[in-house]
C-alpha cells in the first residue's frame, strides 16, 4: 500500500484536506492569523466542529505575539501542556512554561482547604508578576479561579487559551470567562483540552516564525 511518508507532505496534505472540507462560511467569518489557529486545532482533533466553536475576543493573537516577543512566563494548567509546546520557540524567544500543581506547597494547601490543587497552583502563578499569559486546557477550576481574580483586579493577563474540557463545569467556566475583557482564545460548550491549547499556542508561534 502506498501512503506518504515525509512529515512536510503530510502536514501539507492534512492542510489541504481540512481547507476543502471545512465549513467555508464558517471559516471565511475568520481573519488570516485566527485561519491559522483553527486549521492547526482541527489538525489535532481531527475535528470540524472546532471552526464552529472557537472564539477570539479582545485581539489575543496581536496581543499575545506582543507579550510573547518580550520574553514571559506562560502559566499551564498541565504538564502535557509543557511538554507539546514548541520547545524551540519557546527558547528563541526566552519564554517559560510554568505549572505547580506537582509543588508540595501546593499539595498541602489544597488539602487543608479542601479545593482542588488546580485552584491553589493557579493563585501561586498570580503571585508571580512575571506570568502574563495562561492555557488552561483541563481544569474548569482553574478558569474559574482566573476569572475571579480578573474581577477582582488582582491580575490583568496579556493573553489567555480558555479550552478547558469536560463535563463538569468546562462549559460554565467558559461562559463565565467569556464576559472578561481580556485578550483571549475560547473553545465554546463542552470540547477542548491540553492538546488544543498546545496547539492554539504552536499556531501563534508558526506565526511569529513567519514574521522573522
Amino acid at each position: 500500500m502506498e501512503f506518504i511518508k515525509k512529515p512536510m507532505d503530510i502536514e501539507e496534505e492534512s492542510f489541504r484536506i481540512i481547507e476543502s472540507e471545512v465549513d467555508p462560511g464558517v471559516y471565511a467569518s475568520f481573519s488570516d492569523e485566527e485561519r491559522m489557529v483553527v486549521k492547526r486545532v482541527i489538525h489535532t482533533t481531527a475535528d470540524f466542529e472546532y471552526a464552529s466553536l472557537l472564539r477570539f475576543r479582545h485581539g489575543p493573537i496581536a496581543s499575545a505575539k506582543k507579550a510573547l516577543g518580550k520574553g514571559v512566563k506562560i502559566y499551564a494548567d498541565t504538564n502535557m501542556i509543557k511538554s507539546g509546546v514548541n520547545p524551540r520557540t519557546l527558547k528563541r524567544l526566552g519564554c517559560e512554561i510554568v505549572n505547580f500543581v506537582a509543588d508540595e506547597d501546593v499539595i498541602r494547601e489544597a488539602k487543608a482547604r479542601g479545593i482542588t490543587r488546580s485552584m491553589v497552583s493557579m493563585e501561586k502563578a498570580f503571585d508571580d508578576p512575571e506570568v502574563k499569559g495562561y492555557l488552561i486546557g483541563n481544569a474548569p477550576t482553574a478558569l474559574f479561579t482566573l476569572t475571579k481574580a480578573i474581577e477582582e483586579g488582582r491580575v490583568r493577563p496579556d493573553f489567555v487559551v480558555a479550552v478547558p474540557v469536560g463535563f463538569v463545569g468546562a462549559a460554565e467556566s467558559k461562559e463565565d470567562f467569556s464576559r472578561m475583557d481580556v485578550p483571549s482564545i475560547i473553545v465554546q460548550g463542552r470540547k477542548g483540552g491540553s492538546t488544543v491549547a498546545v496547539a492554539c499556542l504552536n499556531a501563534i508561534f508558526y506565526l511569529m516564525d513567519d514574521e522573522r
